[in-house]
Parts: C-alpha cells; structure tokens; sequence
C-alpha cells in the first residue's frame, strides 16, 4: 500500500516544485532591477553602493520620460473604454443568440490571441503606411482595442455563464423591452467580469511595445517603445526606476484581478 502511495506523492511534490522555480527564475529578474532603480544617474550598479532616489528624480523631472507615461496612460485609458463597449455586448450577443457561423465569429474575434504579434504589427505597418496611418494615436488605440478585445471577451463570457437566463425571461415577460434588460438585469451581474477584463486591456495597452514600436512614431511615441529605444542606443540607468513603477502598477493590478475574479467565483457559487 505504501508502494504505491509514494509515486503519487512524488507526483504531487514534482509539479508545485518545477512551479515555483519556473516562479522564482521569472522573479529574480525583477528583484534585481528594485535595488538597481535605486543607484546613482551615471551608471547601472548592483548592489547600489549609495542608495539613493535620484533616479526617480529624473525620471519625472525629464519631459521626455513623463510625457511618454502620460501618452501610455492616455492610449490605455481610451483603450479600455473602447473594448468594454465593442467586447461586453459582442460577448453577450454570441453567449445569447444561436446565429449561422457564430463559432468562425467567435474564432475571429480571438484571434489575436492566436497570431504571434510580431506578425500582427508587421501587417498593421505594412497596411496602415500607405494610407497615412503610422504615428496617430487613433491607430495605436484602436490596434491596442485589437489586442484586448478577446481578454475582454473571455471575462465577460466567464461571468455570462454564471447568469442564468431565467431571468432575462422573467424581466421580458414582465414587460422590459431587451435594452433595459441588458443594462439594469444583465450588466449589473457582469461588474465583476467587466473590471477584471477592464484591468487586462489597461496593463495589455500599458505594457505592449511590439505593435507601438512599429506604428508610432515621435509624436504618438508611447513610454514601453521609449524604453526599448533608450536600451538600444543609450542604456539610461532611469530605465531600471521606470520598470520599477511599471512592476508595481502590473503587481496592484494583478492583485486585484485575483481579488475580482475569486469575488466572483463566491458570489456564483
């Protein structure tokens, strides 16, 4: 009985252990830049030999830096937006309806989710150039749409089928037309699904640098393609302070996505 207990148990310890050390090999990275974040201007330094905040200092006393995280807040935030207004109803209408090619829709639809975005940014370059599209931010926002509409979608769909359509039914045969029913029975009860995906598209949007680099340009320059410029041309030590706060905001986000997502499994369950 024991003998065969312990390949079981072994099993059972293999899996978490490869976890955290693939965990912990992705972490070191990051724990490293928190100390570097904290040297002098003139160069990287690990262990910093006199701590100190001076590149934080430059980071929001350069307009260049600022203004680039400025420009990635704004794209962000208009991205979110516009993805709870094409995602959350498209998600509802193909959990709802039962129309002729609803799955090559939904295929559709997730496909950036399937296609690597180098190939992704090289078509929207190769489109958008000859039509005057490269370095707009209605281009950016709506490339940005592109990539976080399918987290939106799967979000939205999780919570979908935790409602039951009952009462949908019910609020029709009590006289709601099918607007009302969408905006005070049915998106009520996707709050939670809706700012989970919501957080997805603003951290996709704030962190994506692949698309950026390729369709903005100096006047749309966004502060991840900021970045990557400034690691291949000068290696600026305020780099290590700007992965820092970005870590951070990632990091709160990501706590309350957990947070979001594990209210909603106890509330439908």
């Amino acid at each position: 009985m024991t003998s065969h207990r312990l390949p079981s148990l072994a099993g059972a310890l293999f899996v978490p252990l490869v976890a955290w050390i693939c965990y912990l090999l992705l972490l070191i990275p990051t724990l490293i830049v928190f100390p570097i974040s904290l040297g002098n201007s003139a160069e990287m330094e690990f262990p910093p030999s006199n701590p100190s905040l001076d590149l934080y200092r430059q980071f929001f006393s350069d307009p260049a830096w600022w203004g680039s995280m400025i420009q990635s807040g704004i794209i962000a935030l208009i991205t979110t937006v516009l993805t709870i207004v094409l995602a959350v109803p498209a998600a509802y209408a193909l959990q709802r309806s039962h129309i002729r090619g609803q799955g090559f829709v939904q295929g559709l639809i997730m496909g950036p989710l399937l296609v690597p975005v180098i190939v992704l940014a090289l078509g929207l370059y190769l489109q958008l150039g000859p039509w005057g599209g490269l370095n707009s931010n209605l281009t950016l926002v709506l490339s940005h749409t592109m990539l976080a509409v399918p987290f939106m979608m799967l979000s939205v769909g999780a919570s979908l089928r935790h409602i039951d359509p009952a009462l949908e039914n019910a609020a029709l045969i009590m006289g709601a037309s099918k607007r009302a029913v969408f905006f005070r029975v049915v998106l009520p009860q996707l709050a939670s699904g809706i700012a989970a995906g919501s957080m997805f598209a603003f951290l996709i949007s704030l962190d994506e640098v692949i698309v950026a680099y390729f369709i903005t340009g100096p006047d749309t320059q966004t502060l991840p393609v900021k970045m990557y410029s400034a690691i291949r041309w000068e290696v600026s030590p305020v780099i290590a302070a700007i992965s820092t706060l970005l870590t951070i905001v990632s990091f709160v986000l990501a706590i309350a996505i957990m947070f979001l997502e594990r209210n909603q499994r106890t509330n439908t369950g």
